[in-house]
């Protein structure tokens, strides 16, 4: 049976070190590739049926890398922020920043609900980027939220169903993803979207993602297509 494009991707974009490592380059050229692999991927999205795209930019686990890695990948963020904006504007395209933001500086914060609010308006496509994002660490937040809503006396226990805790979690704004992509070779999901990818088709690729093209990503959509989603069920 085929079926339609996928209309919510996320993807792990893995394969930047090892892509600068492999080039004798420092590790930040292998992020500023990986951003302009990004870049690609966003204008192709329209071309093939895409409505949300959700990436992992930066996990919680991230935090233990080299400090001077870390401003790297800060710096980049807020000079993306800076730069993209108009083009995110003119193209349509919403932006959100979910995770753990409260481990930024209030300058980075700033800049993120200000890109956020003027893209606000925008509606023909969803760009989540997970920045401090672990989804055990999402969970356990909308829990304690729910908790709390439930002692304050808003939320009766027996009223608590799947959806209720979805409602909780930092991509209420979004369907559940439909495909996950994972580059550089590896085979796991590293913390990324668990519940949200309870029935998400992966596509794993040893492409590093500097490397990630605008033909990898409609192979990947391809190979999406001709797959039979199930759900759990039998035929």
């Amino acid at each position: 049976m085929t079926v339609l494009p996928p209309h919510h991707v996320a993807v792990i974009m893995d394969g930047n070190g090892r892509w600068a490592q492999a080039r004798k380059l420092p590790r930040s050229a292998g992020h500023k590739q990986g951003a302009e692999a990004l870049r690609t991927m966003l204008r192709a999205c329209p071309k093939l049926g895409v409505k949300h795209l959700t990436v992992y930019a930066f996990s919680a686990e991230n935090w233990q890398r080299p400090q001077s890695e870390i401003n790297d990948l800060f710096g980049l963020m807020r000079y993306y922020l800076k730069r993209e904006l108009a083009e995110l504007k003119a193209n349509g395209i919403r932006l959100h920043v979910i995770g753990d933001l409260s481990r930024l500086s209030e300058e980075m914060r700033q800049q993120i609900r200000d890109a956020e609010r003027e893209t606000a308006g925008n509606g023909d496509f969803d760009f989540t980027v997970c920045f401090s994002y672990g989804a055990r660490q999402e969970m356990a937040q909308a829990a304690r939220r729910m908790a709390e809503d439930v002692a304050a006396g808003r939320l009766a226990p027996d009223a608590v169903t799947e959806e209720t805790l979805e409602a909780y979690l930092y991509t209420a704004h979004l369907p559940e993803p439909d495909l996950l992509i994972r580059t550089g070779g590896e085979k796991r999901l590293s913390n990324f979207l668990l519940w949200q990818s309870a029935y998400t088709e992966l596509y794993f690729t040893d492409v590093l993602w500097p490397d990630f093209s605008e033909a990898d990503f409609a192979e990947a959509c391809r190979d999406f297509s001709q797959r039979e989603r199930r759900y759990g069920l039998t035929v």
